[in-house]
């Protein structure tokens, strides 16, 4: 008898690829190093295809930065919240600053990175890569936040200025009531949505993508990169780990008055559900029923999740500077602590502007690799084991909304619902 399992998943269909691309690369590497039949082979089929896949994530990057990020802003409604609106932005902003320091912490201790064949960073090296940063001064680098024009910066790659222009339009269309404005914002909505419908017809190509990346890498370099991409999954998540359990307790206790234990076991079907789903927003309807049995305000819980599902993306800002950093070391691009600053900003930043749908962050990631001259191809190396990763800073994420609920709604009125 023969039973339909139904079609295969994608993220199993993006392991199968980086199995089969990597062993296939071993197997060249070994039995056939140096053959002619395998340069060209690399040369004119793999590493374009995964060159391809690559550059198709950066083009959406712009379009996906500014609409998520405006789209979020105009959801806090600073300006009607008040106080309620002003708390959430100031906690996200603080406990993320705290997540991407534990990454980069971990990144700069362990060196997860280190030890890449020197073949494989000589070639990623004589790739074309976005100039670094003329100055790192503190005074310089809060000057440049300020775009003269954001276009250009859109164009050069200087994310962390056109999040700062997203976010400041994104404040004024949130301010703006007019008929015009409205249309507006729809517009930007719409541009949104046909972009996540982009990315996952992208996302779609991953398999093939990843394939070709890990085929390209394995058959220049050998094992040693499997063992370096064990390293980096093990360092993301032994810094998700202690940001949920020290950092949200820490909060939920001493900020939100709730027991630990209490607030753990509310929370542990939303939990569940956003390791599943690897998706905030899709987790949004379970958190919001936890939320409700914890006894948080439904205004406050409501305004603060539904805002957190885009903006409170703390496990993603961790994991976006704990790669950003590893593949950094794996092409042996000397980061100083100026540049890391600059890392971090921009992954707290680019927290606020992730989608919360799978793989949201990638072409942010992409991005960043590329303005701090390390080649973007080596988000492949990465891709197959994001997955199981996005599951992980999911879980992150959900928890994390549910704990800013919880410190929110300190102080807050309680309110007496009819049912």
């Amino acid at each position: 008898m023969c039973i339909d399992a139904g079609p295969v998943p994608l993220h199993k269909k993006i392991l199968i690829a980086l199995v089969a691309g990597a062993l296939l690369g071993l197997l060249a590497n070994t039995f056939a190093p140096g053959a002619n039949w395998l340069a060209l082979l690399v040369r004119y089929v793999t590493e374009p295809v995964g060159k391809i896949f690559v550059r198709l994530l950066i083009m959406l990057v712009v379009p996906i930065v500014f609409s998520a990020l405006v789209v979020g802003v105009c959801e806090l409604e600073l300006r009607d919240v008040g106080r309620l609106g002003l708390k959430t932005l100031a906690y996200t902003i603080v406990v993320s600053v705290i997540a991407v320091l534990i990454g980069i912490g971990l990144v700069n201790l362990f060196e997860p990175g280190r030890g890449v064949p020197v073949d494989f960073r000589d070639e990623a090296l004589a790739m074309k890569a976005a100039p670094l940063p003329e100055q790192t001064s503190l005074v310089a680098l809060v000057v440049a936040l300020v775009p003269d024009n954001p276009v250009r910066a859109a164009a050069e790659g200087d994310m962390l200025a056109f999040i700062v222009f997203s976010l400041v339009f994104g404040v004024g269309l949130a301010q703006a009531k007019s008929e015009p404005a409205l249309r507006l914002r729809e517009a930007i909505q719409g541009l949104f949505d046909v972009m996540m419908r982009v990315i996952h017809g992208v996302l779609k190509l991953a398999p093939l993508g990843v394939g070709a990346l890990l085929f390209t890498m394995t058959a220049r370099t050998g094992l040693d990169v499997i063992g370096r991409l064990a390293a980096y999954v093990g360092v993301v998540v032994l810094g998700l780990t202690p940001h949920t359990l020290v950092v949200y307790s820490f909060s939920v206790r001493v900020l939100g008055g709730m027991p630990v234990g209490r607030f753990f076991r509310d929370a542990r079907l939303a939990m569940a559900t956003a390791f599943s789903t690897a998706s905030s927003s899709a987790t949004l309807p379970t958190a919001l029923e936890v939320a409700d049995q914890m006894g948080l305000p439904r205004r406050v819980s409501r305004f603060v999740l539904t805002a957190g599902a885009t903006m409170n993306q703390n496990g993603t800002a961790l994991f976006e500077g704990v790669t950003v950093l590893f593949l950094a070391q794996a092409y042996a691009v000397p980061l100083s602590l100026s540049q890391q600053a600059v890392v971090m900003g921009i992954c707290v930043l680019a927290g606020i502007g992730t989608a919360g749908v799978p793989a949201g962050s990638l072409p942010v990631i992409a991005t960043i690799l590329g303005m701090l001259g390390i080649p973007p191809e080596g988000i492949g190396l990465v891709l197959g084991v994001d997955r199981f990763l996005d599951m992980c800073r999911t879980v992150v994420n959900v928890t994390g909304d549910l704990a800013a609920a919880v410190v929110v709604a300190r102080g807050e009125p309680r309110e007496v619902t009819s049912d």
